[in-house]
């Protein structure tokens, strides 16, 4: 294979990363066409850039619809998306999620009735983490954030750059989508509880390794067991992945409800892929939707 520009690097990484965010998962090697080659080189790579023109916008699930969507903050450089970024990197095939079905641990959480000391003590037992490689690049543990008592969980992939440095999650612009998104819920960031699969932040924001988010997500799962949310929202393909414990297409998760010990489970769209394709903005309020309805939350335009 004749050596790719790092332009032309850039262009097929945000391709691939493209791809991944709706769901597409399989690829198959062939042999470089020099016309693709061209049309990347010349395809933009910014963050809020639209994917490839020759895309459709991803599936749609029939669903009532949506009445309004949370407004978009306006797109800012790369380096301030986070949880997690578009990363201007190589995708290897190790940045898919894996194959094989990923069997959930048993419930293993504190043996406490109070929501917020079984979290505490489970922040204790993860302490300064050195279980993965991760923690070499590591500046601040994200554990999560939020109501220990919320009805309502996020989970996402991983820090960004801002969540590593503030040690909170969804804190750079698509934590500014995910709390307006809250918002339009009708709910403040405070009454939920936001946590990722993974509590430190990949190198240039890369998707996490399987062998990181397997050592990791236990501790996700312990959270989950201590709060026990009502509904939980997996936001992006990795969240989805590794809650539900098998890989498949984001298309084919989205747009209904799945059960995870005893939660309803809803898929949507990363607030970081909103950023780069806003054209998904309104499947994604339709995913919120669902959350609402299962909660009990009023729905405009519903009685």
């Amino acid at each position: 294979m004749p050596a790719l520009d790092p332009a032309t690097q850039q262009a097929l990484a945000a391709r691939l990363r493209f791809y991944r965010d709706l769901g597409l998962t399989d690829f198959y090697r062939r042999p470089l066409d020099p016309a693709l080659l061209e049309s990347l080189a010349s395809e933009p790579t910014a963050p809020g850039a639209p994917g490839p023109s020759h895309l459709g916008t991803g599936d749609s699930p029939t669903q009532p619809e949506p009445s309004r969507a949370p407004s978009l903050p306006a797109a800012s450089s790369p380096e301030r998306v986070g949880d997690h970024e578009p990363h201007p990197i190589d995708v290897q095939e190790s940045d898919i999620p894996p194959r094989k079905p990923i069997a959930a641990p048993p419930a293993v959480a504190p043996a406490v009735t109070d929501p917020a000391e079984a979290l505490r003590i489970i922040r204790d037992e993860i302490g300064d983490c050195t279980r993965c490689g991760l923690h070499k690049g590591r500046n601040k543990l994200v554990f999560g954030d939020g109501s220990p008592t919320a009805r309502l969980m996020f989970v996402g992939e991983g820090p960004g750059a801002d969540e590593d440095a503030q040690g909170l999650p969804f804190v750079g612009k698509a934590g500014q989508l995910l709390n307006n998104m809250i918002t339009a819920m009708g709910l403040k960031r405070e009454d939920v509880y936001i946590a990722n699969v993974v509590k430190c932040r990949p190198p240039q924001n890369r998707t996490p390794e399987p062998d990181e988010a397997n050592t990791c997500s236990p501790f996700l799962f312990q959270q989950i067991d201590a709060i026990r949310p009502e509904v939980i929202v997996a936001l992006g393909a990795t969240a989805a992945t590794y809650l539900l414990g098998q890989r498949q297409p984001l298309a084919g998760l989205r747009g209904r409800v799945h059960t995870w010990r005893g939660s309803k489970l809803i898929v949507t769209y990363h607030p970081a892929f909103l950023l780069r394709d806003p054209r998904q903005k309104k499947e994604a309020w339709a995913d919120l939707q669902i959350a609402m309805r299962e909660l009990g939350l009023k729905v405009a335009g519903k009685s």
